[in-house]
C-alpha cells in the first residue's frame, strides 16, 4: 500500500511536522485564493504579477516554456514575475500567496469607510463617488484617491445619475464636480479595457460595446445639463477629466494641477465632444496641441487656452474655491437655468452628433490592434515602476 503513495504523502506519513505544515499552508492558500475574490478593488498591476507568479510557483514550481516574444507584452511580463522566482520552494510559494492576499484583505478593510446608505432620493452608493448637498450646492466628489481617481464604469454610470438627478433637483441651484486626494482625475480606470490587452475578439467586441454605452450617456449627461456647472480642479486631470471641461461653465484649478489627454500613446482618440469644443474654446492650433500631439500643459496655460477660469495658490485652493461656489449658488436658480439653456442652445444639437461620431470612433479604435498593444505596453509599462 505504501508503495503506491506519492513521494510527497510518503514524507507527510512519516513526518508529522512537514505534513502539518503542508495541510496548513495548502489550507491558507485555497482560503487566500477565495479572499482574493472578494476585493472590491483590483490590486495595481504589480501586485497582480506577484499574484500570478506566486500562484504559477505554488501550484506548478519553477518556470516553463519559452518566454513569449516582444509583442505579447501581457505573456512576456507575466513569465518574467513568474521566472523571478525560481527556486522558491511550492510550500513557501503557497504561504507567500496567502501573505500577500492576507495584507490586501486588511489594507482594504482598513480603507473602507462604513455604508452611510444614499443621501439623496434616487440615487445608489457608487463606489468611488460622494454625492452630497451643502446649502444651495450638488456637490458630486470623486473619492478614489488611493488609484488617482480613476473612473470605473460604475463611476461612469453614477455621475451619469447625478447629474441626471440634480438636474430635477429644485433645491439646489448649481451642479459642483470636486475630488478628493492629491489628484482630481487620471482618467479611465484600464482595468475597463483589460479584454484589450489580452482578450479574444469577442471579448474586446463585447467591451468595446458595453464601453461604448456608457461613454456615451456619460457625455450626454454633460451636454443635457441645464444647471451652471462648476468644476474645482484640485491636482492633475487626464483623459476624458480634460476633454469633458469644455462643457463646464466655470473651473477653478489649483497653480498644482495639469491638463493631459494621452490619447496616440495609447491607440485612442478624442472624446467628451472635446473635437468640437476645443477648437471652438482655443482655435484649431492649441486644440492640436492637446488632442493629436498631447502635450500636457499646466494650470496657467490652460487658463491661457481658455479652458479654465481661474488658477489659485495650492494653500488656497480650498478656501478659495469653496468661497466661489457658494456665492454662485446664491445667484436667482431660475435665471441661472435659462441662461444656461440660452448659452447652451446654439451648441446643443452639435454636441450631440459629435458625441455620436466620437463614441463610434473610440469603440473601433478599441478594437484596433493598434489600441490593444498600446494598452497592453502601458500596463506593463506601469507595473514595473
Amino acid at each position: 500500500m505504501l508503495r503506491n503513495l506519492s513521494s510527497v504523502t510518503r514524507s507527510v506519513f512519516y513526518n508529522p511536522q512537514i505534513g502539518a505544515r503542508f495541510f496548513s499552508s495548502q489550507a491558507d492558500f485555497e482560503k487566500a485564493q477565495k479572499n482574493l475574490k472578494t476585493l472590491k478593488e483590483e490590486p495595481d498591476n504589480d501586485v497582480k504579477l506577484k499574484i500570478y507568479a506566486l500562484f504559477k510557483q505554488a501550484t506548478v514550481g519553477d518556470v516553463q516554456g519559452k518566454r513569449p516574444g516582444m509583442i505579447d507584452f501581457v505573456g512576456r511580463a507575466k513569465f518574467d514575475a513568474w521566472n523571478s522566482l525560481k527556486g522558491q520552494s511550492q510550500d513557501e510559494a503557497r504561504a507567500n500567496y496567502a501573505k500577500l492576499i492576507g495584507g490586501l484583505v486588511s489594507e482594504e478593510a482598513a480603507s473602507t469607510p462604513e455604508p452611510t446608505g444614499p443621501s439623496i432620493d434616487g440615487l445608489e452608493n457608487v463606489d468611488g463617488l460622494t454625492v452630497s448637498k451643502e446649502g444651495k450646492i450638488f456637490k458630486i466628489t470623486l473619492n478614489r484617491p488611493k488609484k488617482f481617481n480613476a473612473l470605473t464604469l460604475d463611476m461612469y454610470k453614477g455621475i451619469q445619475k447625478a447629474l441626471e438627478v440634480s438636474n430635477q433637483d429644485k433645491s439646489t441651484s448649481i451642479t459642483v464636480i470636486a475630488a478628493n486626494g492629491p489628484y482630481f482625475c487620471s482618467g479611465n480606470d484600464l482595468t475597463n479595457f483589460k479584454a484589450a490587452a489580452g482578450g479574444t475578439k469577442e471579448q474586446v467586441a463585447e467591451m468595446a460595446n458595453t464601453a461604448k454605452v456608457v461613454l456615451h450617456d456619460y457625455v450626454d449627461a454633460y451636454i443635457k445639463h441645464e444647471k451652471p456647472l462648476i468644476g474645482l480642479i484640485n491636482g492633475p486631470a487626464v483623459g476624458i477629466a480634460v476633454t469633458v471641461l469644455g462643457m463646464f461653465d466655470y473651473v477653478i484649478a489649483t497653480d498644482k494641477s495639469s491638463f493631459h489627454t494621452p490619447f496616440a500613446p495609447l491607440g485612442q482618440s478624442p472624446e467628451g465632444a472635446s473635437s468640437y469644443t476645443f477648437p471652438l474654446i482655443m482655435g484649431s492650433l492649441r486644440a492640436s496641441e492637446l488632442l493629436l500631439v498631447c502635450k500636457k500643459i499646466s494650470a496657467n496655460t490652460a487658463k491661457d487656452y481658455g479652458l479654465i477660469n481661474e488658477v489659485v495658490p495650492d494653500n488656497e485652493f480650498e478656501a478659495q474655491s469653496q468661497k466661489a461656489i457658494e456665492s454662485f449658488s446664491q445667484l436667482p436658480p431660475e435665471s441661472l437655468r435659462i441662461n444656461k439653456t440660452l448659452l447652451r442652445s446654439f451648441h446643443k444639437d452639435q454636441l450631440l452628433k459629435v458625441n455620436d461620431m466620437e463614441c463610434d470612433l473610440i469603440a473601433e479604435r478599441w478594437q484596433s490592434k493598434e489600441c490593444h498593444q498600446a494598452i497592453a505596453a502601458f500596463i506593463m509599462k506601469g507595473s514595473k515602476k
